[in-house]
């Protein structure tokens, strides 16, 4: 651990178009404690400006694991700038997010998965409504203290990691059933405003049928199975929303494994 106050020597390496840029594979780094991989990634930037317009399409890497730009860093870290890799688009996008979802995200999600290939791009959003759900199994006697009330926002929470193995499960059978790898399941957490988007669904193949079923599935199955809590916010309350998880699709049987 590194003592306080004692600078953090860290080792960034670059690769492909980050390195020709910079015309190095890699720069030492000395950082104040607390130090961030953004913050990394502004030093490096700072001594080649010329990185600069390539971090929209930037991922980072320590010690090579793949790791959020808001990850600190600790002494001898490797700390890598992941440039758009080879293979064309991206195949399948699952993320767990922590703020609001950009109103292009329809958009976003359709430029990062099609490719030439493709007719069909079918996208869902789930939004905030003012209407009550279904409460959760406990919740009826504050339901019914809420009744007739509008709801004012939602509030999300996510244990993420197991939310994302299930999401990619229901991607394996996405593929399976209908053909469909390019997809997109993107879940915001957190609370949502009305109007708000909470979740965005994108499926991309060469024809519609496929993409349609696909993007339905996606929705469904997330639904009902991804540990992802609601909670309808009134002005003086709230109430839980939702059914027990189901943990297989719901045409597997039960014994089936």
């Amino acid at each position: 651990m590194t003592a306080p106050g004692v600078a953090l020597r860290v080792r960034v390496r670059l690769f492909a178009i980050q390195r020709e840029l910079a015309g190095a594979k890699e720069i030492p780094l000395e950082l104040p404690p607390g130090t961030t991989i953004e913050d990394a990634w502004a030093a490096v930037v700072a001594r080649h400006p010329v990185l600069a317009p390539g971090r929209p399409s930037l991922r980072f890497a320590r010690n090579g694991d793949y790791a959020e730009a808001t990850t600190p860093l600790a002494d001898g870290d490797e700390v890598a700038f992941i440039p758009p890799v080879s293979g064309g688009a991206s195949v399948r996008i699952l993320e767990i997010v922590d703020g609001p979802l950009a109103r292009t995200i329809l958009a976003d999600l359709e430029d990062r998965l099609a490719t030439d290939e493709d007719g069909a791009v079918v996208g869902f959003i789930g939004r905030t409504r003012v209407s009550p759900g279904t409460p959760a199994p406990g919740q009826e006697a504050e339901a019914a203290r809420h009744a007739g009330r509008s709801v004012e926002s939602l509030g999300y929470e996510a244990h993420e990691t197991m939310a994302v193995r299930v999401l990619a499960a229901i991607a394996d059978e996405i593929a399976a059933r209908f053909g469909v790898e390019r997809l997109a399941i993107v879940h915001r957490t957190g609370e949502v405003p009305l109007g708000e988007a909470s979740i965005a669904v994108v499926a991309v193949a060469p024809h519609r049928d496929a993409a349609f079923r696909a993007a339905r599935y996606a929705i469904d199955e997330t639904k009902a199975r991804a540990p992802i809590w609601k909670s309808e916010r009134f002005r003086d309350g709230h109430v839980w929303i939702g059914e027990p998880a189901r943990d297989r699709p719901l045409d597997t049987p039960a014994d089936s494994g």
